[in-house]
């Protein structure tokens, strides 16, 4: 009788989910509501999306990939990793100019990247971040990189580059909506939307991995995610619904 002791919490299904760091301030709540209906806990790893694609190409063990663009999914397509012949697209992320409420820089406007009080301005590392990708390409549009460059904080990640103004070790920062959503933000801040016209579209998509053992537990949280009622749930978390 000792024996069986356990054996009910052995039986819960666990998703292992590799998402990009915009994601930390939206997936806790969706993964909550989903385990509520399913009973399937997701077990979430943020990052990067390009280091999350370096790890699942060297062999992390994945279940479903949630980048914050098309490219670095598609690498782990092309690599013969994904169940699929191409990335899924589940939402599309906004980019936003953001400051302190005790910044003397405030009202805050795009105008505010040239400041000359200005001396550290957050981004994700353009190289592995589709966040930190778009920064640079809308600055670029502006017609403000060049003043800007030498000013610029490099962050790890998104989320990490959202830290770095929220404590202060940045006057401005060039983050996520997403992050710019949450309470804490709302709180301590304000941001101005940078123009989607001046950077490429930040489609975010997934891929399910093919080695997986739960590819039909990966599609059917993914297809969870696009139904109507969920993908307009995430609107006020700072994502766009598919269109």
């Amino acid at each position: 009788m000792i024996a069986i002791s356990g054996v009910a919490q052995q039986q819960t299904k666990e998703l292992h989910v590799a998402a990009a760091a915009d994601l930390q301030p939206v997936l806790p709540a969706l993964a909550h509501r989903y385990e509520k209906a399913t009973g399937i806990k997701l077990v979430i790893s943020y990052g990067s999306s390009g280091n999350l694609t370096t790890q699942i190409i060297n062999g992390a063990p994945m279940d479903l990939f949630l980048g914050a663009d098309f490219v670095f999914p598609e690498k782990v397509v092309a690599a013969g990793l994904a169940d699929g012949t191409a990335p899924t697209q589940y939402a599309r992320g906004t980019l936003v100019l953001w400051a302190r409420k005790d910044s003397p820089l405030q009202p805050i406007t795009l105008d505010s990247l040239t400041d000359k009080r200005v001396t550290a301005v957050a981004i994700a590392n353009d190289l592995r971040a589709p966040y930190g990708q778009a920064a640079v390409a809308a600055m670029k549009h502006l017609k403000v990189y060049d003043i800007v460059k030498p000013h610029l904080v490099v962050a790890e990640n998104i989320a990490q580059a959202a830290q770095f103004v929220e404590s202060g070790n940045a006057q401005l920062g060039l983050i996520s909506l997403t992050a710019a959503s949450t309470p804490r933000f709302k709180s301590e801040g304000t941001f101005v939307r940078v123009p989607t016209s001046s950077y490429p579209p930040i489609m975010q998509c997934a891929v399910v991995m093919a080695k997986s053992n739960r590819r039909s537990e990966a599609h059917a949280f993914l297809n969870w995610l696009l139904k109507p009622e969920v993908q307009a749930s995430l609107v006020p978390m700072g994502l766009e619904p598919v269109k």
